[in-house]
């Protein structure tokens, strides 16, 4: 990577932009100024015409950052070139190019990747040279005996001698000698046995329970994330989350057990429960607020219609839909999974906008809290728009 290729990719981004301001309007001009509902309207824009698709996350990393420090990879930037009307990252820089610049026909290998096949070949010429020396091998003539012609005369003879040994059998020690020698190592394994017992007391005398939960009025699994609180006396609670279809496993030696359950789209529960005669699996039973529920499935009510006139209508649907059920004053939060922009606030109207737009990020759309006062308006949102993030290094 070369400066020269830093400044390339900032031609780039400008190209970037005016591509998608071509057909389409933004809250401000410039690229790194876009966020939100924006930066949503960009990547179907960009799924459209270069068929691919970058991160959120890569979008904060390299557009909201001007001059950027390092370069994407290779295929985001073949993919931002296609998307400017060129044929690959090659051929933008081609014809861009800078007074005395030169291109190599071959630019996927980066500088460090040359570096490491560099060092890599050199290694291996300087490996030394081992040779494994032959071995000399004597070869002694035998001599030819002829066992007919042999004599008893020209033979040595050896006589086996056996020596006799007494064997002593010692006499039995009386067991209390035994006791004595090894009193050391018996008190030690009884010592280890006692430390074990100790240690995993708790998993040896505790009993675990199954807790699985269904939506009381479809009689299906729980579609929501639960948030189970289990309260011991004179501890701090102790906080689990479980999925969509998952069932909660809990181990005790306790008597008693108290939970306090919570999803965005369920009523609060509380359970207690007399674990000496519990059965080890339960299923509980979750009443859904079907206030919260109705706000979310109108927020990803696909509103694409069979022409222009239906799916205007169902749009028109939607949106009335929406401004019954949520607050005028209502608080909400779009979050962002990066670093750079975390959290951003929208107005009630701002958000029926965003949900009310037919595109393919709605359906990845995932409610993490939602509120609502005593005359059931919703009066707090906090929703994630979920992306695959990728590894740009």
């Amino acid at each position: 990577m070369t400066d020269l290729d830093l400044l390339h990719f900032e031609q780039l981004k400008k190209d970037v932009q005016t591509e998608f301001l071509k057909e389409s309007s933004s809250s401000h001009d410039d690229i790194s100024k876009w966020k939100g509902i924006d930066i949503i309207y960009f990547q179907e824009d960009l799924r459209k015409k270069a068929k691919g698709n970058i991160s959120e996350k890569s979008f904060y990393t390299y557009f909201k950052t001007s001059p950027v420090t390092k370069l994407p990879r290779i295929d985001m930037l073949n993919l931002l070139s296609i998307y400017a009307g060129y044929d690959s990252w090659y051929d933008f820089k081609k014809q861009h190019l800078f007074a005395g610049e030169l291109l190599q026909e071959n630019e996927d290998l980066e500088e460090e990747e040359i570096n490491e096949l560099e060092k890599t070949v050199s290694a291996a010429l300087d490996l030394p040279k081992t040779e494994i020396p032959a071995k000399n091998i004597e070869y002694f003539p035998q001599e030819n005996l002829d066992l007919q012609k042999s004599t008893t005369d020209n033979q040595s003879t050896k006589e086996k001698t056996v020596a006799s040994t007494n064997i002593e059998i010692p006499s039995s020690t009386p067991r209390k000698n035994f006791f004595k020698k090894n009193a050391w190592a018996i008190i030690t394994s009884i010592l280890i046995t006692i430390t074990g017992i100790l240690g995993f007391k708790d998993e040896i005398f505790s009993k675990t329970y199954k807790y699985c939960f269904t939506d009381k009025d479809r009689g299906v699994a729980a579609i929501n994330t639960l948030e189970i609180r289990v309260i011991k006396e004179n501890e701090s609670p102790l906080l689990f989350k479980i999925k969509p279809g998952e069932c909660f496993y809990y181990s005790t030696k306790d008597k008693n057990l108290k939970m306090q359950i919570s999803a965005p789209f369920y009523e609060y529960l509380e359970v207690n429960r007399n674990l000496e005669n519990a059965p080890d699996e339960e299923m509980i039973e979750l009443k859904p607020d079907d206030y919260k529920m109705a706000a979310y499935y109108f927020s990803i009510k696909d509103v694409k219609g069979g022409n222009p006139e239906e799916q205007v209508a169902l749009i028109k649907q939607k949106r009335n839909q929406l401004e019954n059920l949520i607050s005028n004053n209502a608080v909400i939060y779009q979050v962002y999974d990066n670093k750079t922009y975390g959290i951003e606030r929208l107005d009630k109207q701002k958000y029926i906008t965003l949900v009310t737009t037919p595109t393919t990020s709605l359906k990845n759309l995932n409610v993490i809290e939602m509120k609502k006062d005593i005359k059931g308006k919703i009066v707090s949102i906090k929703f994630k728009i979920a992306t695959t993030d990728e590894e740009n290094k």
